[in-house]
């Protein structure tokens, strides 16, 4: 994380059109309507809606927590039905305009959910329906994790999803997802039993495991490479008070917060126990911050003492709800920046390792400090090596399971667009840095896959998928052959 502080059959074409130019006209209060916007609003039900540059809803529709992922589209659209999705899939794919699909909006790079064309938005797709016989719950793709985990305190369950606020449903659920209780159950997308997705033909159809074990392998991992998908049913587990929360370390403080976070890899192997780590430098001051996990309203003895007895300038350690300690980490501080992530897997995290983390962290600042960068965050994320046992059947990522990772996450937040490419050298140049000091130490993961969600802009699909590209370009060419999901962007396969 940060500094804390989803054819012929398109209306009876015998294949898409070519592209056409954007063209509109303009209605007696002068705002230019886009004639496929106009087309979408026409066919969908009244239910679903099309605005315009001028209204505040279109501004909410193309808002992403990223500035440089924010694009002004010509319209945006807010499908409530699945049907509705399909409709507005087959004009896109008719007349071949570009459009974004919008979750949660926390994709960082450029056009991945965000588009000049046509913005979809999910918030219509807002129901959080909770089986107890079944132990799922199925949850449309417009909500935040927070709205998800609030609506199960009620029945004392919850999902795994996003560790932090603010992030949406979509992308993790279609991209990863990991949690602080990955180590007991996986990533989020391993406890997905069912997805509700339109096809880029506009049919609207259930993928399960059983149903379709070609999509299934490919959506959990895939993003919106084979339609849009509206729906999500996930595994549901009994969830308590938790213990856990942050602590936080000034510069002169670190050795003793690296000591801890070292030799809690070292010691701790119980799966309820979760810990992440993020080092950043803001405005020229580093801090380390901690933050403490335990799935239960106590913590076992002694587990996380030293994190507690060390030197530390804050801390907010309490018996809390499961929601209060994803809320009480302020992500959202950083909205508005450009941004751009980094993954680098570690197979063990020990002091020398933790050490090139922070004079990474702090030669990386004060050099970008120039280019405009606030925030310079490098995260050590702490898993068990069974992390990736949790599932059932393959999924897209990671493409081979053989064992799993711990993994620092590079976040560069930063305010003027005349430094992107800086940035993106920069970042990619930490990356590789970081890769060959870990082979240095022993570590065998220059060639670990890249978790598609961190990954930087241009990072090649073989990095990321490995041997699993073949079978999803397949899947890809099946049910889209027209290239109706080409016209979003994202990884594309």
């Amino acid at each position: 994380m940060v500094a804390f502080a989803v054819l012929s059959f398109l209306f009876g074409l015998s294949g898409p059109t070519a592209a056409v130019a954007s063209s509109g006209f303009l209605d007696a209060g002068n705002v230019l309507r886009s004639t496929v916007c106009e087309q979408i609003a026409t066919k969908v039900s009244s239910s679903s809606i099309v605005y315009y540059n001028g209204s505040s809803q279109y501004a909410k529709d193309n808002y992403h927590w990223s500035a440089s992922s924010s694009h002004a589209s010509e319209c945006s659209f807010e499908p409530a039905t699945a049907e509705d999705v399909g409709i507005a899939l087959r004009i896109l794919g008719q007349t071949q305009t570009q459009f974004g699909i919008k979750s949660g909006g926390h994709a960082a790079n450029a056009g991945f959910s965000s588009t000049s064309g046509v913005q979809i938005a999910m918030y219509s797709f807002s129901g959080v329906v909770y089986d107890s016989e079944a132990q799922t719950a199925t949850v449309g793709t417009g909500l935040l994790w927070d709205d998800v985990y609030i609506a199960l305190e009620q029945y004392n369950v919850t999902v795994v999803g996003a560790k932090v606020t603010g992030i949406g449903i979509g992308g993790i659920s279609l991209g990863g997802g990991y949690s602080y209780l990955t180590n007991q159950y996986g990533l989020a997308f391993d406890n997905v039993v069912a997805f509700e997705l339109v096809l880029p033909n506009g049919t609207v159809t259930d993928i399960t495991s059983s149903t379709n074990s070609d999509l299934f392998f490919a959506l959990r991992g895939g993003f919106n490479n084979f339609g849009i998908v509206t729906r999500v049913t996930l595994k549901t587990y009994p969830q308590s008070k938790i213990w856990g929360g942050r602590v936080s370390y000034t510069q002169d403080q670190w050795e003793g917060a690296n000591s801890a976070i070292a030799n809690f890899w070292a010691n701790v192997t119980d799966p309820k126990a979760s810990i992440y780590n993020t080092c950043n430098y803001v405005s020229g001051v580093a801090e380390i911050s901690s933050i403490l996990f335990y799935d239960a309203p106590t913590c076992p003895e002694g587990m996380f003492d030293e994190f507690l007895s060390a030197p530390h300038f804050e801390q907010d350690i309490s018996t809390r709800s499961y929601v209060s300690l994803i809320q009480s980490l302020p992500l959202n501080a950083t909205s508005g920046l450009r941004s751009v992530f980094h993954w680098v897997a570690m197979e063990e995290v020990t002091m020398p390792v933790l050490n090139m983390i922070a004079n990474e962290t702090l030669s990386r600042g004060a050099e970008l400090t120039e280019s405009s960068a606030r925030i310079i965050s490098y995260d050590a994320d702490l898993y068990l090596s069974t992390l990736y046992d949790h599932v059932d059947s393959p999924t897209a990522y990671p493409p081979s399971r053989s064992r799993g990772y711990s993994f620092i996450q590079v976040y560069y937040g930063w305010a003027d667009s005349n430094y992107d490419d800086t940035m993106l050298d920069a970042v990619n140049a930490s990356a590789q840095h970081m890769i060959q000091a870990l082979t240095d130490y022993g570590q065998d993961v220059a060639d670990v896959a890249v978790y598609p969600n961190n990954a930087p802009p241009g990072m090649a699909l073989e990095k990321m998928y490995g041997d699993n590209l073949p079978r999803l370009r397949a899947i890809k060419n099946a049910v889209d052959p027209n290239n109706v999901m080409g016209l979003a962007g994202g990884w594309k396969f």
